[in-house]
């Protein structure tokens, strides 16, 4: 049986025929449309109708992306004053985005609607008219503000026309404006800055400690100082908002922030993903720790070869491939597309990899020195043959005897000098034993000890990587790359204190790396100042990101304090998954981790995203059975879909 297609009211384009027909249903008009199709324009021309009608006009700005009147960020409640709309009250959302934060705006349109008999209410919706939260936002609109008419307004048939027809009102459609067109997206931004520095104003300075905020809404992680950096927040005291302000920095946990008052007493604050962007306009922060940018995902396990196809994705500048799949060999890939470099972790089955990547493999994370973690050493040594730099090799202690038993194994009577050469670095506590070898050059080299500061053995401009130990009936080494941050010159910033681009922000932005705040630095202009407030003032920081890789550890107390601790706040964690739940007795006997085991480490870590790997092939036939066990702890947000493997639950 089909549906009645729904009968629309059509109206009339002046002014005054729209009112003269919409108000024989109600004073309380909800306007609904998609972006650039003339909501805020047709609203600001009913209220001078209305106006001229001596009926009192107010207007409930429900748009903190792109609002007609107030902050961004806020839902706004207006009304007419002679020809413009004059703000009478402000509710924080600390959001751009309205329909990700649809629960929150409808709750604040509520608590903003004015009491009936007020005279005219128009409610200005947000331009969200598509899928799950253009419905939710339609129906949630209508019964917060006790919506008595809509006008639908679209260049032919509205969207969501079943909603709309639904709902326990009239519905009447107008045709947009030959002229309504959306402003481009900077032009957008731009608008919208203006109206958050005009509100800003001169910008008071404000000290708040952290640990004496109730921190609500969806704030990054308060040891991240940089993913604080230029978030629109909300000061409130007893529930009511005090006042918007942004953040300057956070530093040794105080808040330092630029408001448009000097003096608050909050108890307080909201923060949600509104936030300055390094180009200085007013945007939406992506999450602390987002989903990769792609991937192209965990293949379809009908065949037993396809389940070990490889797991591929983006994590910022680093492309990532856990090259054996679920089932096969340890083996993560990671290039760094901005360096033209890869890094290894471990050296499992290699025979999808090309000789090609062997040189451009700069350093090797062994775990340990079982089979199916050091068994691809020989692809590595067969396809560095010729004059290639040492290739560097990270690892557990006696990690160097098996790479020189590996090398011994062979004859190199022909290879002269061009054999492929590498340095291996063992963790023995707080230090690096370093050792050289060679194919075709008898003996190895002591290269010396360095010294190992919080598990870091390698860093170097861009990024660093750290290591801890694990037990697994023998030690074991996770490691994790940590990106560093980058720091992004606000050009609006230099253009405003008149000062010319050149090498001295280089400079600016290496000291501000090696945390150098009170150094003097030297402008064009002769003048100097100090680092830390050129930072505040001119540069925006987009925090670094960090991938952490575990395998083959023990379930007990002591590894899981390790590796959360290794984890924490990590973007990607790739965990061993070998045993399901009801397979624990395996596990331990094996020195494995469980589905059950894997999921509590990674949400007590508070990583974004778990991709698990090293399944134990008992399970072959049926993965999705892990997968499940693993959802079960995570959610669907950390794990995510898999495609060919199933939906999330």
């Amino acid at each position: 049986m089909t549906a009645a297609p729904p009968r629309w009211s059509r109206l009339p384009a002046d002014a005054g025929g729209i009112l003269d027909l919409v108000l024989r249903s109600g004073r309380r008009i909800l306007l609904f449309g998609p972006p650039g199709s003339g909501k805020s324009t047709l609203t600001a021309t009913l209220a001078r109708e209305l106006a001229g009608r001596d009926l009192p006009c107010h207007c409930i700005g429900a748009d903190p992306g792109n609002p007609a009147f107030g902050i961004p960020g806020t839902v706004s409640l207006a009304r007419w004053s002679g020809t413009e709309w004059e703000v009478l009250q402000q509710s924080p959302l600390c959001t751009l985005d309205a329909g990700r934060f649809r629960l929150p705006l409808v709750l604040e349109v509520a608590g903003l609607a004015p009491e009936p008999g007020e005279g005219v209410v128009l409610l200005d919706s947000p331009g969200v008219v598509r899928g799950v939260a253009g419905r939710e936002l339609l129906q949630g609109l209508v019964r917060a503000a006790a919506v008595e008419a809509v006008i639908a307004i679209d260049r032919g048939p509205p969207p969501l026309a079943d909603e709309l027809a639904a709902l326990p009102c009239p519905v009447f459609l107008l045709p947009a404006a030959a002229g309504a067109r959306r402003p481009g997206r900077p032009l957008r931004a731009r608008e919208r800055t203006g109206r958050w520095d005009r509100y800003l104003g001169a910008g008071q300075r404000l000290r708040l400690p952290l640990d004496r905020l109730r921190l609500i809404g969806t704030p990054p992680p308060v040891d991240v100082a940089p993913a604080w950096r230029g978030r629109q927040v909300a000061l409130l005291r007893d529930g009511r908002c005090l006042t918007l302000a942004e953040v300057r920095h956070l530093e040794e946990g105080v808040l330092t922030l630029t408001a448009p008052v000097g003096r608050i007493t909050a108890d307080t604050l909201l923060v949600r993903d509104a936030a300055r962007g390094s180009h200085g306009l007013l945007q939406t922060a992506p999450p602390f720790a987002p989903l990769p940018d792609h991937r192209r995902g965990i293949p379809a396990v009908a065949a037993p070869p396809a389940a070990e196809a490889p797991v591929d994705g983006r994590v910022g500048a680093v492309d990532f491939e856990l090259v054996n799949g679920l089932f096969g060999d340890p083996l993560l890939h990671l290039r760094l597309r901005h360096l033209g470099r890869s890094l290894l972790f471990d050296l499992g089955a290699s025979g999808r990899l090309s000789a090609r990547l062997a040189h451009q493999v700069s350093d090797v994370f062994i775990s340990h020195a079982h089979m199916d973690h050091l068994g691809g050493f020989q692809w590595l040594l067969r396809s560095r043959l010729g004059r290639f730099p040492p290739c560097r090799l990270y690892g557990p202690p006696g990690l160097a005897g098996h790479v020189a038993h590996f090398i011994d194994s062979f004859l190199w009577d022909r290879i002269g000098d061009s054999g492929p050469a590498f340095e291996v670095a063992e963790l023995h506590g707080d230090g690096l034993v370093w050792t050289g070898l060679q194919a075709g050059i008898p003996g190895r080299r002591e290269l010396g000890r360095v010294a190992v500061t919080d598990g870091v053995l390698l860093k170097e401009p861009g990024f660093r990587v750290r290591a801890v130990e694990l037990d697994h009936h023998t030690p074991v080494l996770a490691f994790a790359l940590e990106l560093a941050a980058t720091i992004h010159v606000r050009r609006d910033r230099l253009r405003a204190r008149h000062l010319e681009p050149g090498p001295w922000l280089t400079r600016l932005k290496q000291l501000l790396l090696a945390g150098e705040r009170d150094r003097l630095l030297e402008l064009p202009d002769g003048s100097q100042r100090r680092v830390g407030e050129l930072g505040d003032e001119l540069t925006m920081v987009t925090p670094g990101r960090k991938l952490v890789y575990a395998t083959d550890l023990i379930d007990s107390a002591d590894n899981r304090r390790r590796l959360q601790a290794l984890a924490h706040n990590a973007h990607t964690l790739f965990c061993e998954a070998p045993f399901s739940e009801a397979d624990a007795g395996h596990a331990r006997k094996n020195g494995h981790l469980t589905t059950g085991a894997t999921g509590a480490i990674a949400v007590a870590a508070g990583v974004s995203q778990l991709i698990p790997f090293h399944f134990s092939r008992r399970y072959q036939e049926d993965p999705q059975r892990l997968l499940d066990e693993l959802r079960t702890i995570t959610g669907d947000g950390m794990l995510g879909a898999l495609p060919g493997l199933g939906p999330a639950p």
